[in-house]
C-alpha cells in the first residue's frame, strides 16, 4: 500500500510523516478510517451504511460535531468512535484516515483544505462549496497535495444508467450534441422543511436554494456528459411559492457555441414533479425517464444525410409516424441500483482509491464545474442578462455579499484571493 502524506520536505520531515502514517493505517489493517464531520441525516446514512458493510474498506474512526448533544447518537450509530467538537481536533487526533464533510456547503472548501494540509484525504459532499473562488482555493490546496485523495460525493456518477449514457455519449454514437433539455422538478419540499433549519433557504447560511441544495446532482451530470457552456442566461424565482430568499424556481438556457443550446428546469414546488432529460445528436437521440429508464435512438445516418434523401411526402409521412425501417431504430435501456447503493458505492470507490490509488468515479476537483453553474445561473438572474461561464468570480461575491448584509443573518462571505 503507498502512503500518502501531505506536501512536506526534508528527511526528517519524511520520516516524521511516514511514521504517523503508519500509525494510521496500522491500526486497521485493510481499512480507511473514516472520519466523518457533522452527524446530521447525511452523516448519519453514511454511518450506517459503513456499519452494514456497504461501503466497502472503511470504517468509522471518529466522529465530529459542534453540537456536545449528538454525542450521545455518535454513540448509537458509531459505537467506541471518539467524539470530538472540533474538527480540527479529529484531524490532529491521529484516529483517522480520511474525513467526510457533511456540513452546511460554505464549510465544506476550508475543511478540505484543513484536512489536505494535515495528508487527511478527503471526500467532500455536494456541493464542493457555494462560491468558485472559494471551491477553487481548494482545489489549488488539493493539486499541491497530490499524494491525498481528494473526491466529491457525486452519487448520481454511480448511477448505472447515467454512466452508460455518458458511454454512448462519448463513443459518438448519437454524434454531436445540438440540443439538450432536463426538466427536474422532483424535488418538492413543504415550508416545514424550511423552517427546520436557521441556515436553510438562506443567502448567508446556504448560499441559495434548488441550485445548492437539491440540483447539484443534476448540474454535474449534465456537465459531465454534455459538456461546460460558453454561456448562459437564466430567469429565476426567489420565494417564488415559499417564504424564502432565495430561489424556488430555475429556468436557464445555456449556450454551447455553433448553434447548439441546452434547458435546465429545476423547482420544489411540484409535488408531482417530472425527471427527463433529452439529449438530441446528430445521429441520435436518448430520452431519460426518471433517471431509470431511457431511450436510446439511432439515426441509420447523419440527420442532415437522412433529410436530404427524402422528398417533401415521404418526409411528412415519416414525420407523422409512418414506417420508420432504414431512417432510424430504437432501444430500450433499464437499469437497477438500490437505494442507497450509489452513496456506498462513491464511499467504497474512495476507500479503495486511498488504499489502491483506484480511479476516482467522482475527483473532487470536477466539484467546481457544478458551483460555476450554479453562480452563472445567479449571476445571470440577479442582472438580467447573459452570462458568459468565466464571469468574474469578484463580482459573483459581491452581489452574494450583498444579499447577505441584507439578509442580516450571517457575516459576510471572504474572497480567498483578495
Amino acid at each position: 500500500m503507498t502512503t500518502r502524506t501531505g506536501a512536506m520536505v526534508g528527511d526528517e520531515a519524511r520520516t516524521t510523516v511516514d511514521s504517523m502514517a503508519q500509525g494510521r493505517f496500522g491500526a486497521v489493517p485493510g481499512k480507511v478510517r473514516l472520519g466523518i464531520i457533522g452527524l446530521g441525516v447525511q452523516g448519519t446514512a453514511y454511518a450506517r451504511m459503513i456499519a452494514e458493510g456497504m461501503a466497502g474498506d472503511l470504517v468509522v474512526g471518529a466522529v465530529a460535531d459542534i453540537d456536545e448533544a449528538v454525542r450521545t447518537h455518535a454513540q448509537e450509530v458509531c459505537p467506541g468512535a471518539p467524539f470530538y467538537t472540533d474538527y480540527r481536533e479529529m484531524i490532529a487526533g491521529g484516529d483517522v484516515d480520511a474525513v467526510v464533510t457533511t456540513v452546511p456547503h460554505y464549510l465544506h472548501p476550508q475543511m478540505g483544505i484543513d484536512a489536505i494540509k494535515a495528508g487527511v484525504h478527503v471526500l467532500v459532499d455536494k456541493p464542493a462549496g457555494v462560491y468558485t473562488a472559494q471551491v477553487r482555493e481548494l482545489n489549488e490546496v488539493a493539486a499541491a497535495h497530490p499524494d491525498v485523495t481528494f473526491a466529491i460525493m457525486f452519487n448520481q456518477r454511480n448511477n448505472p444508467l447515467y454512466q452508460r449514457i455518458k458511454e454512448i455519449v462519448d463513443g459518438g454514437e448519437i454524434g454531436a450534441i445540438r440540443r439538450s433539455n432536463w426538466i427536474i422538478t422532483t424535488w418538492w419540499r413543504p415550508d416545514a422543511y424550511y423552517g427546520a433549519s436557521e441556515w436553510r433557504a438562506t443567502w448567508g447560511g446556504e448560499g441559495g436554494g434548488v441550485l445548492v441544495n437539491q440540483a447539484p446532482h443534476q448540474l454535474d451530470l449534465w456537465q459531465w456528459i454534455c459538456g461546460m457552456p460558453t454561456s448562459l442566461v437564466a430567469k429565476a424565482a426567489f420565494g417564488f411559492r415559499r417564504d424564502i430568499v432565495v430561489e424556488d424556481e430555475v429556468t436557464v438556457l445555456a449556450d454551447y457555441g455553433d448553434g447548439v443550446t441546452g434547458v435546465f428546469v429545476t423547482a420544489t414546488h411540484d409535488p408531482a414533479g417530472t425527471d427527463r432529460l433529452e439529449l438530441l445528436g446528430d445521429r441520435g437521440k436518448i430520452v431519460v425517464e426518471g433517471s431509470k429508464t431511457a431511450t436510446l435512438t439511432r439515426f441509420a445516418a447523419d440527420e442532415r444525410e437522412l433529410s436530404a434523401r427524402l422528398s417533401v411526402a415521404e418526409g411528412f409521412k415519416l414525420a407523422g409516424g409512418g414506417d420508420t425501417e432504414g431512417f432510424y431504430t430504437t432501444e430500450q435501456i433499464e437499469t437497477e441500483s438500490a437505494w442507497g447503493s450509489q452513496h456506498a458505492g462513491v464511499l467504497a470507490n474512495f476507500a479503495s482509491a486511498v488504499l489502491h490509488g483506484t480511479e476516482l468515479l467522482a475527483p473532487g476537483a470536477d466539484g467546481i464545474n457544478g458551483v460555476r453553474l450554479a453562480n452563472a445561473v445567479h449571476l445571470s438572474a440577479w442582472l438580467g442578462q447573459e452570462v458568459a461561464l468565466d464571469f468574474d468570480e469578484a463580482a459573483y461575491l459581491r452581489e452574494l455579499n450583498a444579499r447577505i448584509r441584507e439578509e442580516g443573518l450571517f457575516p459576510e462571505r471572504p474572497d480567498p484571493g483578495a
